[in-house]
């Protein structure tokens, strides 16, 4: 296993049924992560539900959530924004807290403000020299095109650069060619999406998987099979929990989680922020009778 391996799923963000800021559950959630074994955790991503934070409750959480962790297990914080001089604030939040590295989309806003391959360069050249090992998202949400060839520029130009989270389609293919041309300058090669491609990504060469908070601990077998050179005993791992994975992606979202969650006593509430609509409960029922028969740390973590 390398530095940059192994499994770091998002942690959810945490609210109240008022829809204010849950802290004491937020830490809870953090340390039921910890508790299944994580390789390092995610904050503040799209899985985090960025989107409905404000810039103080970032900043609040940025804080709170490293000082919880403390140490424990490495810690990646999300700073992405289309304004450079953010991004690079965010950065250095981020570091003065005890990060271990940060995470960013390329530069867009809307549907219509995208950065070009030299605007985006740009900007993780900034954000680069605040001092943390950068780790590209290569997400459609941006909707943003990042090529292999501006990938590899990155990684080979900026000595930040070094991980690289590819949830596009084809994520595979791309990984493939990402480290076929990158080499060694490629140092943490992850896919996300849940998880829900994570064999033909690991065949692909990745090491690392972003997976969401629900059920590490059930995924991370899969990497370690694979790692060992198990490949029957990963697939067989992988097949297990790919029922419950696919109703998260396909079903559920960043919601599914959360259900996990306060299924398991985890948390006190699921709430989500308008315009986020509640997850149906026909959606909630099959989630659970979907890891049930798993039996996840998520579902008896607070019991």
């Amino acid at each position: 296993m390398t530095r940059y391996s192994g499994i770091w799923p998002v942690a959810p963000s945490i609210f109240h049924a008022d829809g204010t800021l849950d802290l004491p559950g937020q830490r809870r959630a953090l340390d039921c992560m910890i508790d299944q074994g994580v390789d390092g955790i995610c904050i503040l991503a799209n899985y985090s539900e960025q989107f409905v934070l404000s810039d103080e409750e970032r900043e609040v959480l940025t804080r709170d959530c490293l000082e919880h962790v403390a140490g424990r297990v490495p810690v990646i914080v999300t700073i992405s924004h289309y304004a450079t001089p953010i991004a690079v604030a965010r950065a250095r939040l981020a570091r003065d807290c005890g990060a271990a590295m940060v995470m960013i989309m390329p530069p867009y806003h809307g549907a219509t403000l995208r950065g070009t391959p030299e605007q985006t360069f740009g900007q993780f050249r900034a954000v680069g020299e605040v001092g943390l090992p950068v780790m590209v998202q290569d997400a459609p949400m941006s909707g943003v095109d990042l090529p292999v060839p501006l990938l590899v520029r990155m990684a080979q130009e900026i000595d930040a650069v070094k991980l690289f989270k590819s949830e596009c389609a084809g994520a595979a293919a791309k990984l493939r060619a990402l480290i076929a041309a990158g080499s060694d300058a490629i140092e943490g090669p992850f896919d996300g999406e849940e998880g829900i491609t994570l064999l033909a990504d690991l065949e692909a060469g990745a090491t690392g998987t972003m997976t969401s908070a629900m059920i590490p601990d059930q995924i991370k077998p899969v990497l370690a099979h694979w790692a060992a050179g198990d490949r029957a005993a990963a697939s067989a791992a992988y097949a297990r929990v790919l029922p419950a994975v696919n109703h998260e992606n396909r079903q559920c979202g960043f919601r599914a989680a959360k259900a996990a969650m306060l299924a398991g006593g985890v948390i006190a509430s699921d709430f989500c922020r308008h315009p986020i609509p509640a997850l149906a409960e026909p959606a909630r029922a099959m989630l659970l009778d979907l890891l049930a028969p798993l039996d996840p740390v998520v579902l008896r973590w607070g019991r």
